[in-house]
């Protein structure tokens, strides 16, 4: 069985400055022996290393890893939302050509998911038909788009040439709500938060019954859909309770659970065996967050060990839209 990894991370070795830079265009600082570090608005967001870009290191790190094939897509902050329209787009063709360019170098190890501006849903919109025309399996975007939820009406134009392209909606959190009611290191309260705020996305794509008028939009819950499987049971009960909104939404979220699709990035097998029972074992696929701190090791083999003789694979190349479970020749 192939181990084919739908959740890591690339930035661009070089993000070229545009002539007249917005104050949160993002800057790289390029340090001794391939170190970097993620610069916005004049403040250190993250230190990288070449992992984010050196084919040749990933491709070590896989073998290592047991994974045979990575999907590339752009580091979630990088992803700036909050940029105007213009230089997001800037920004957009130079992630998509990063990740064009790793694929073309190891055709058989990479597949990609890009980006594009969606605060501007119109451009976003066309620029899709570039990701399809570049290879590319579908676009990562945020669980908001600088405030506006995944459910928002004025979204439906993306979703719908999405789904009519064929394009995976790969949701990831960023800048999630609640930092402020954790305390502590940021970074404890991002480990915290990150789950609720992917569960917050999903309750709004249920609310906007996004799966329902799309039903052939895939749409990808990284971590494991985070809380959103914990709690769909309770959103359900409310809704067979004939709740005041459950008129709005026609289909059982108990189903629309079952439509999403949902990387293994729980670190736990018994957190995982739960996500199967609530989700079906045929939505799930194999995710590690590589190449940053919080990554799940050897994917492949936490998921195998959670979920025997599930053909990860295969669900893998239905998702991505390969037709075939032999992703990269393995």
């Amino acid at each position: 069985m192939a181990v084919v990894d739908v959740h890591t991370h690339v930035v661009p070795s070089s993000l070229a400055d545009l002539p007249a830079r917005h104050r949160l265009w993002p800057m790289l600082e390029m340090r001794e022996a391939g170190q970097a570090a993620l610069v916005i608005d004049g403040e250190p967001f993250r230190e990288i290393d070449a992992r984010s870009w050196d084919v040749q290191w990933r491709m070590r790190d896989m073998a290592a890893d047991g994974t045979d094939v990575q999907v590339l897509s752009p580091m979630p902050e990088l992803l700036s939302h909050w940029l105007p329209a213009e230089p997001a787009d800037h920004l957009a063709r130079i992630m998509n050509d990063q990740i064009v360019e790793m694929i073309e170098r190891a055709p058989d190890k990479f597949r990609g998911i890009g980006m594009v501006p969606m605060q501007d849903v119109e451009l976003a919109t066309k620029r899709l038909d570039d990701i399809e025309r570049q290879g590319l399996c579908g676009v990562e975007i945020g669980t908001h788009i600088d405030g506006v939820p995944l459910g928002d009406p004025k979204l439906s134009k993306f979703y719908a040439r999405a789904e009519e392209l064929g394009l995976l909606v790969f949701v990831h959190p960023l800048h999630p709500a609640g930092l402020e009611r954790i305390g502590g290191p940021k970074e404890l309260a991002a480990a915290a938060v990150f789950p609720l705020e992917t569960a917050l996305a999903a309750t709004s794509l249920l609310a906007g019954r996004v799966l329902e008028r799309f039903p052939r939009l895939n749409i990808l819950l990284s971590h494991g859909g985070g809380a959103f499987p914990w709690i769909a049971p309770r959103v359900e009960f409310a809704w067979k309770m004939a709740a005041p909104w459950s008129s709005a939404i026609t289909q059982a979220p108990s189903e629309t659970l079952k439509r999403f699709w949902y990387d293994t990035i729980v670190y736990d097998p018994a957190a995982l065996r739960f996500l199967a029972d609530r989700v079906g074992s045929d939505r799930l696929v194999v995710g590690s967050d590589y190449p940053f701190v919080i990554r799940q090791p050897a994917p492949g083999a936490f998921a195998a060990s959670a979920l025997k003789d599930l053909s990860f694979d295969a669900n893998a190349a239905v998702l991505l839209g390969t037709g075939s479970t032999s992703i990269g020749g393995a």
